[in-house]
């Protein structure tokens, strides 16, 4: 996410600075004592999940705090952290849930993305890429401090989260909307190994609540475009754009009259609002519906933009109404290396087999999670992309895929192509050559 650096850098100053007398030790290395439970023993100095292991939660209650704490996992362990519980219920629910998970199980490749390690169950995905390798103890830290719930793991933040804003989004999750309660290991009966359990509460002040919200309000404010560029999205609603599919627009859209076609758009709007839709400054597509398609059709242009994938994703930009440059999972496990997602994202993908540009010249996709910049430039029939900085397509030819014995569409509109998986999308920016 793109938080301001100098409000959160306020919010954690103040943060410590307000602080209660802390850290204070939540395990004493030798029982359970503070904890309440069944199914967990101490071994070793540290607290080990059984096989009957569920939840084990702490006496007391706590509301704003730094968690830090140690574990191990062992091949396919799975448990959780979860806060704000209430003691009764599954804390998934009645509270939340911040995953604890072996993401290199081959039993888990199918899961959802907010299930992996670091992800707050059922609502966001964490970072991937940042666990020490099974048998390895990791170091966590969790700050829990009103809306704002963050995950550090191993020095890196895999998770920032506006409780507030996924309220929002999740009505009907009970524990999203509390803001206390205990913390507890959620377990599975895998062997999971907890140690080094300390806390540091946080005081409720309202200064510091006042620096997060701002911090956190909207994280990713849109960005002015470049000189000469216009927005196409304007960081707020869906102003400019309609829905369209993969269509021959020979077929049906070049046929209708004005009136016809603002009358179709303005019904295929209802659409959308199902499936996209826009939060702190970024828009995000679930993986169904219509595709983003810009109210103006356009010839030759330079467009740019910044979108985030998750696991499995599929998407792509289409120029002038016609597919398109592809944007999808290169991994392995993302299932398409077949159909060559195994080059990475950038390429003309809908272009013959063998022709230039079909394929990006160099995998340049960043891990889920993470922003990529794409800038495409069309003239003519020809285009180029670049991604992440490297260009990946040199001037190829895009062919029509509705019609390949004739050239390309003259002008058309852009889409945002909507093909499984969850994509974010923010900055994007036109200008007309």
């Amino acid at each position: 996410m793109k938080f301001s650096i100098s409000c959160l850098a306020a919010a954690c100053t103040l943060l410590s600075a307000h602080a209660k007398q802390g850290p204070v030790s939540l395990f004493n290395g030798k029982d359970l004592t503070g904890w309440k439970g069944q199914g967990y023993v101490v071994k070793d100095g540290a607290i080990v999940c059984t096989r009957k292991g569920r939840n084990l939660m702490t006496e007391k209650v706590y509301t704003n705090y730094v968690f830090e704490f140690e574990f191990k996992l062992p091949p396919g362990g799975n448990n959780g952290i979860g806060i704000h519980y209430p003691g009764n219920g599954n804390p998934a629910h009645t509270g939340m849930e911040i995953q604890v998970l072996d993401n290199t199980a081959p039993k888990y490749k199918n899961l959802k993305d907010y299930q992996f390690h670091g992800g707050i169950y059922e609502m966001q995905a964490a970072k991937k890429g940042h666990l020490k390798p099974v048998g390895e103890w990791n170091k966590e830290k969790i700050t829990v401090n009103g809306p704002l719930v963050k995950v550090e793991l191993n020095g890196t933040v895999i998770n920032e989260a506006n409780l507030d804003e996924l309220a929002k989004k999740f009505s009907k999750h009970k524990g999203v909307k509390r803001r206390s309660g205990h913390i507890t290991f959620c377990g599975h009966g895998d062997a999971v190994q907890f140690r080094g359990m300390r806390i540091t509460e946080l005081p409720a002040s309202p200064k510091v609540s006042k620096v997060i919200s701002a911090a956190t309000s909207n994280p990713n404010p849109p960005s002015a475009p470049p000189k000469g560029f216009t927005a196409l999205f304007n960081g707020k609603d869906l102003d400019g754009w309609y829905g369209h599919a993969t269509e021959d627009p020979r077929k049906k859209l070049w046929k209708m009259s004005p009136e016809q076609l603002e009358a179709h758009k303005e019904k295929t709007r209802e659409n959308i609002k199902k499936h996209w839709r826009v939060e702190n400054g970024v828009l995000i597509n679930d993986g169904k519906g219509l595709y983003l398609t810009t109210n103006k059709d356009y010839a030759d242009f330079d467009l740019r933009l910044e979108y985030k994938t998750v696991a499995k994703a599929d998407s792509g930009v289409y120029l002038r109404g016609a597919p398109q440059v592809q944007i999808w999972d290169s991994t392995k496990e993302g299932g398409k290396w077949k159909h060559g997602a195994d080059k990475g994202s950038g390429g003309l993908w809908n272009n013959s087999k063998g022709a230039p540009g079909k394929n990006p010249s160099k995998l340049m996709d960043k891990p889920f999670g993470e922003w990529n910049s794409m800038r495409i430039v069309m003239k003519g029939q020809k285009v180029s992309v670049w991604l992440n900085g490297e260009k990946v397509v040199d001037d190829a030819v895009m062919e029509n895929f509705f019609d390949r014995k004739n050239p390309i569409f003259e002008k058309g509109p852009i889409q945002l192509q909507t093909h499984g998986g969850e994509i974010s999308w923010r900055n994007v920016f036109i200008k007309e050559l």
